[in-house]
């Protein structure tokens, strides 16, 4: 019987827990050997483990293999990294990797649908700010999250100044 993905992931999460990176690596590759090519939960995990064990230069190499193989970074791979990066000391590239979550709409929506679920609007508009100051501008989506929630707490004031903005930006 031939492993599938979820089992291959569950072999990987182990050794990557336990150290031992070279069999991951031979687990990868007999896994691609079979046609049944890693997926983001078994990168991530690979890159957690590289991360606790202080290979960081590693770390930042496959992330970026990862999205070169055309899958999408998801949150919890991000804060991986920067936890990872964080945690050694390397605040700077942390800070870049952050920077580069900033510019993705879809992050930066979950994380302002989350600050909104929470009543938090003026980090929701600080993390707007950063969003443009990083060179990612909110789109509908975007806007609809955040006009949502102020109607639904009674902040119309608010309400239409965000509706001002998406008609100023061309949204409307």
């Amino acid at each position: 019987m031939t492993p599938d993905t979820i089992t291959y992931s569950s072999f990987i999460d182990g050794l990557c827990k336990s150290g031992r990176m070279s069999d991951v690596w031979d687990l990868i590759d007999e896994m691609h050997d079979r046609g049944q090519p890693a997926d983001v939960i078994i990168y991530t995990s690979l890159m957690d483990a590289l991360c606790k064990n202080h290979n960081l230069d590693e770390a930042i190499v496959l992330f970026r293999k990862i999205k070169d193989l055309g899958f999408q970074a998801n949150v919890y791979m991000y804060t991986v990294l920067i936890a990872g990066l964080c945690s050694c000391g390397r605040l700077k590239d942390a800070q870049e990797v952050f920077k580069i979550l900033l510019t993705n709409d879809y992050h930066v929506n979950v994380c302002i649908k989350g600050l909104c679920k929470e009543g938090l609007f003026d980090e929701t508009l600080a993390l707007l700010s950063k969003m443009e100051d990083n060179g990612c501008i909110p789109n509908v989506i975007t806007y609809e999250i955040v006009i949502q929630a102020v109607l639904r707490k009674g902040k119309k004031n608010m309400a239409v100044r965000l509706l001002c903005e998406m008609s100023a930006r061309g949204l409307l």
